[in-house]
């Protein structure tokens, strides 16, 4: 079982600096304990996605760091000049050596889209061309390509990534019939969803995998998103929960209520953490109710990789350290040896 952070960055109510600052001493924090990776979302004109240009405060985090992988998760594809993008990602492989992970996707919000003047409707095939392009980018010296959306020749690719012919590739999934393109081109998932859809996608995710008969000690990372504070006792990380988790919960609806509709996935996130807890899609306890959750998490979901939300609402960062830091020293040793299973 391996160990990651995922992060909306969203708003927590101070100075966006501040917002930046905090984020940055706990990353350095990830860094120490021993966190696997860190994957950072991308959103446009809401109060969920503070970092929208991830790729600025990646390359702060690399000088930060030095064996923490990170990365977006994901970067909205048609948002991007792929030659733009392709120069980028080459330039955080490099400044990190060779920790970056790049996760693709299209975006599922369609106000996000609109507000950049797309079409969401066509952006579904402007994603799958743009990553197709991307990919052969990152591995010609010398890009010629024709397409729908992008056309280029004889273009010079200059810069090259650390890891050839790509950085790992990372997919964000809620849906089981989306786990089987990730699952036959090696590419690590994501998912959002509750433990028997997990369960689901996992199975589905081995499934294409041993039909393509492809070594099962080389499967990737299947992972699974969850809230989770660490705290001495029950009652205080209860307490921490149950106070941040609303002001992330309104950031999250924020764009959409603006909209009068709700995001399709609201229902994985009911009005309080308690309700949350009561789904097993968070959890709040001391180290020894939190380990008794991962635990049943790995047996429920059939997952290789828990990213935690350490922080979210208005945490402060002292809460957050003091929940990484038990996490660390009180829960992840526990899974040790499945951690070392799991990277055979």
């Amino acid at each position: 079982m391996k160990f990651g952070v995922f992060d909306h960055m969203d708003d927590a109510g101070g100075p966006l600096g501040k917002l930046y600052a905090d984020r940055l001493a706990l990353v350095e924090a990830y860094d120490r304990a021993g966190i696997y990776g860190y994957h950072l979302a991308e959103h446009h004109s809401t109060p969920l996605g503070c970092a929208s240009s991830p790729g600025l405060f990646l390359a702060a985090m690399a000088q930060r760091t030095t064996t923490l992988r990170f990365g977006p998760l994901v970067y909205l594809l048609p948002f991007y000049h792929p030659l733009r993008l392709i120069e980028e990602i080459c330039m955080l492989d490099q400044m990190s050596g060779g920790r970056f992970q790049l996760g693709v996707g299209r975006g599922v919000s369609p106000f996000e889209t609109q507000a950049y003047g797309l079409d969401f409707a066509e952006t579904g095939d402007i994603y799958h061309e743009a990553f197709q392009l991307i990919l052969e980018g990152l591995a010609s010296d010398e890009l010629t390509f024709e397409g729908k959306h992008y056309q280029f020749r004889n273009v010079p690719m200059i810069l090259r990534p650390v890891q050839r012919p790509h950085p790992p590739l990372w997919y964000g999934t809620t849906l089981p019939e989306n786990a089987d393109w990730p699952a036959a081109n090696d590419v690590n998932i994501v998912i959002i969803a509750l433990r028997p859809t997990v369960r689901v996608i996992t199975d589905r995710y081995r499934a294409v995998r041993a039909r393509l008969a492809k070594n099962p000690k080389d499967i990737p990372l299947m992972g699974v998103a969850r809230h989770v504070v660490v705290a001495d006792t029950d009652a205080q990380a209860l307490e921490i929960a149950r106070r941040a988790y609303p002001r992330w919960r309104d950031s999250f609806r924020w764009l959409f209520a603006r909209h009068g509709v709700e995001p399709r996935i609201v229902g994985l996130y009911p009005p309080t953490f308690d309700e949350l807890m009561a789904i097993d899609n968070g959890i709040a306890g001391s180290p020894r109710t939190v380990r008794d959750f991962v635990a049943a998490e790995i047996e429920a979901s059939g997952s290789n990789y828990l990213l935690s939300w350490f922080a979210f609402g208005d945490m402060t960062l002292a809460e957050s350290l003091r929940s990484l830091e038990l996490f660390s020293h009180d829960v992840m040793p526990a899974f040790a040896s499945t951690r070392a299973d799991a990277a055979q």
